[in-house]
């Protein structure tokens, strides 16, 4: 089975896998394919992560995010006049990690070549593909950050104009270098013609990063984080990402008796939104590189820490004193995730950040940068301040649940600093809710405001619900667009069966055989 956002994605990992490949060749053709018919959410010019679930449970996990440029220390930047890092600026763009990923994960898990699974990626962006609605609802947002790139606009704007849905759209130079690294693998994108487009662009821009920074790039190995919640194991990628506060969240919650509330009624909305100001309070004091953060995840999931995090929820008020968060809302992911037939499970995900990334688009090559270097701080002193070869802190957390020691759940689900707060949701909604995948996917989502703390809700949140928030203290502010999207693959281990669920705030679906 595979669940990604795109019906083309899917369908390509669906054929890998009935082609006799395994579950990472599934998830590699479909993030390639990702990368050319979504590049409002991802593309090889962002950053990946994956974690692997083997049949008997044992674990491995990628960090495939890049650092900053060497040259990107706060001295330098300051000697520049930055006094902040523009999400649409050369600064913000941090090197690629996601080519380096995909080849690291084929390389020690896969079966097939890299460059066979990059096939029909670089068929649509070569011949063409249709733009789906969703992806072309946030193409036509993005349509000014493209507009200021003559990379960009020439790559994504039809005569100045975004695509509407079910255009056809064309990247030939994507696709010359997409065949490049089918040929060559990995090197022939961190080296040679297409490593020199992008600095060159960057440079043009006054950026920083240079050739040697491209080459540099490393995937790190990274044993996963377990935490558990009821019954469960749940299973994150620790720091640079912030799956970690998905998992304080989630012992918080545990400390309430979530199953005997309504799970559309304010007292069970009030106690996850609760705990996610909690627990994102320690993501902006802390998360970080891990090198340069003061504790480890362990610290943050010790029952005495988790305890007194539980202990500032009152159920009847809205608490007052928690420091607000200072990472801004909003940004643009793909998540997917592969079950083959031996029971291999692979939980991946790969971003450009904010919709389109920087907006930068290298001409040559058709590499559309990341913006992950917005995520940087520049208070000296701060864990997550900027400095050259530096990861920044990472939104994006692939997720898995072991049961039993073995693996239950493969899910993820997309949105920005949304993260951590959709993973709870969704696996409360399974676990204390009894709902399967596709029910606890589709189920209205609330978030809220990473700087004001003001809460957003979806269409479907009851009025009731809403007006109970509202009395508990909580400002609230209706959404224009979906809050995120997930994907999610479970065991059915009693019937022998797997049962998938894709998020419908996007365009794709889960299917199986």
């Amino acid at each position: 089975m595979v669940a990604t956002s795109h019906p083309l994605a899917s369908a390509a990992a669906l054929e890998v896998l009935q082609d006799g490949g395994n579950a990472v060749d599934a998830a590699i053709a479909a993030a390639a394919v990702l990368a050319v018919v979504e590049p409002q959410m991802t593309g090889i010019g962002g950053d990946g992560f994956a974690i692997l679930a083997k049949p008997d449970g044992q674990l491995s996990g990628f960090n495939g995010s890049g650092p900053a440029p060497l040259a990107a220390t706060p001295g330098r930047l300051a000697d520049l006049g930055v006094s902040e890092i523009d999400d649409r600026g050369p600064h913000s763009v941090t090197v690629p990690g996601v080519v380096r990923l995909w080849e690291t994960l084929v390389e020690a898990h896969g079966s097939r070549p890299l460059g066979t699974l990059l096939t029909r990626a670089i068929g649509y962006a070569r011949k063409g593909y249709a733009v789906a609605p969703r992806v072309a609802f946030d193409w036509a947002r993005n349509r000014d950050k493209l507009a200021a790139d003559p990379g960009a606009a020439a790559a994504f704007l039809v005569d100045g104009k975004a695509p509407e849905a079910g255009a056809t759209m064309r990247n030939p130079a994507l696709a010359d270098t997409l065949e490049r690294i089918a040929k060559e693998g990995a090197k022939g994108f961190y080296e040679g013609p297409v490593a020199e487009d992008i600095v060159a662009t960057l440079a043009a821009k006054g950026g920083l990063m240079t050739l040697e920074d491209l080459a540099g790039m490393t995937v790190l190995d990274m044993p996963p984080v377990r935490h558990p919640y009821r019954d469960l194991e749940v299973v994150e990628l620790p720091p640079n990402g912030q799956g970690f506060i998905a998992l304080v969240m989630l012992g918080i919650l545990e400390r309430f008796d979530l199953s005997g509330l309504d799970p559309l009624g304010p007292e069970r909305f009030h106690l996850e939104l609760e705990a996610g100001r909690l627990a994102y309070s320690v993501r902006d004091l802390y998360l970080a590189d891990p090198a340069f953060m003061p504790h480890g995840p362990e610290t943050f999931l010790s029952e005495g820490y988790l305890d007194r995090l539980a202990a500032r929820i009152s159920p009847d008020r809205r608490m007052d004193d928690i420091p607000p968060a200072l990472l801004g809302p909003g940004s643009d992911t793909v998540y997917l995730c592969v079950v083959d037939e031996t029971g291999l499970g692979v939980s991946l995900i790969n971003s450009v950040y904010k919709g389109f990334g920087s907006g930068i688009c290298a001409p040559k090559s058709g590499v559309l940068l990341q913006n992950r270097g917005a995520c940087f701080r520049l208070e000296p002193g701060h864990p997550n301040c900027i400095d050259g070869g530096k990861r920044p802190l990472h939104t994006i957390i692939p997720a898995m649940a072991l049961k039993n020691g073995l693996p239950h759940l493969v899910f993820g689900v997309m949105g920005g600093g949304y993260q951590p707060c959709g993973h709870a949701h969704v696996l409360t909604n399974m676990v204390d809710f009894g709902m399967d995948p596709q029910v606890a996917i589709d189920q209205p989502r609330m978030f809220f405001n990473e700087k004001t703390h003001v809460l957003q809700a979806e269409r479907g949140i009851p009025e009731a619900t809403l007006a109970g928030l509202r009395a508990r203290g909580h400002e609230i502010t209706m959404v224009e667009e979906p809050i995120g999207g997930a994907q999610a693959i479970l065991f059915d281990r009693e019937r022998n069966m797997l049962v998938g669920g894709s998020d419908p705030r996007k365009d794709g679906l889960a299917i199986g055989y």
